[in-house]
């Protein structure tokens, strides 16, 4: 079968996404590795499945390039918003969207018919606290935060010294995480903004992480090295992460982007 699908990245952050209120997608885990290798695939982090929902106006389903299924995507997030307003499924501004981490509400900034940019209230983070992870890791200890999901943010001096490739995995498997775990290094930049690098489990190193952004300001706020407003600073670009003050819920500003449109054969042997 031959279904039409939509690259799109978020900060670098880039997945494949179909719109299942017109597809059928069969074994969504196996497609994902095979359509996420860059070489043999279309190349991605992941698929993103875009469907209908009973308790919200869309429902957002994602899969990792190792087929495994995630709780909940900032820069996906935004993508589908941009997505379902400019591809006609919307003409609203503010979308709600069922993910396995709860309903996300997403505000769209429209000029001339197109999303600039999305603001997503992730609301609260929960479970936060300083995490001792004990000899063997390259470092003492993080801290961890749930946006939805699992992540451990720790701080460093220098994120270029950091080999993400080495630490990134062994951290993702410690013990103390039995689902596994995103992990970020944070660095404090000079100017008050924070830069941050990030392992995502299932994918590895990506450009971005919209739920790690978040969970990197709130261990920030935490650790009390910055105020009710930040600029996360990743290697795709840069995500405006802030907390409401009557709600204390965590919201995320940032572009959309996308890439092209495509069509390929679910059958098609890609390697």
């Amino acid at each position: 079968m031959k279904i039409e699908f939509t690259k799109m990245h978020g900060a670098g952050n880039d997945y494949i996404y179909v719109n299942t209120l017109k597809y059928t997608i069969n074994d969504p885990e196996a497609l994902s590795i095979k359509w996420s290798k860059y070489h043999t695939g279309i190349g991605s982090d992941g698929l993103v499945l875009i469907g209908k929902s009973d308790i919200a106006d869309f429902s957002m389903r994602i899969f990792n390039a190792d087929g495994s299924e995630a709780m909940m995507c900032g820069n996906a997030s935004r993508c589908i918003g941009k997505y379902v307003y400019e591809y006609g499924l919307t003409d609203k501004c503010a979308v709600t969207l069922e993910t396995l981490s709860g309903i996300k509400k997403l505000y769209l900034n429209v000029n001339n018919g197109i999303v600039d940019s999305v603001t997503v209230d992730m609301g609260e983070s929960r479970n936060f606290g300083k995490v001792d992870l004990g000899e063997g890791y390259g470092f003492a200890s993080g801290i961890s935060v749930s946006m939805g999901n699992p992540h451990l943010v720790i701080f460093v001096d220098d994120i270029s010294q950091v080999e993400l490739e080495k630490v990134g995995p062994r951290i993702e498997h410690h013990p103390l995480f039995p689902d596994r775990v995103n992990v970020e290094f944070a660095q404090l930049l000079p100017d008050g903004n924070i830069r941050m690098r990030v392992w995502e489990r299932g994918s590895g190193i990506t450009q971005a992480c919209g739920t790690g952004a978040c969970a990197t300001f709130v261990a920030a706020n935490y650790s009390g090295l910055c105020g009710e407003a930040a600029n996360i600073v990743m290697d795709g670009g840069v995500l405006k992460i802030s907390r409401e003050n009557e709600t204390s819920h965590i919201l995320m500003e940032g572009a959309a982007t996308k890439v092209f449109d495509g069509t390929i054969d679910t059958d098609a042997d890609l390697g």
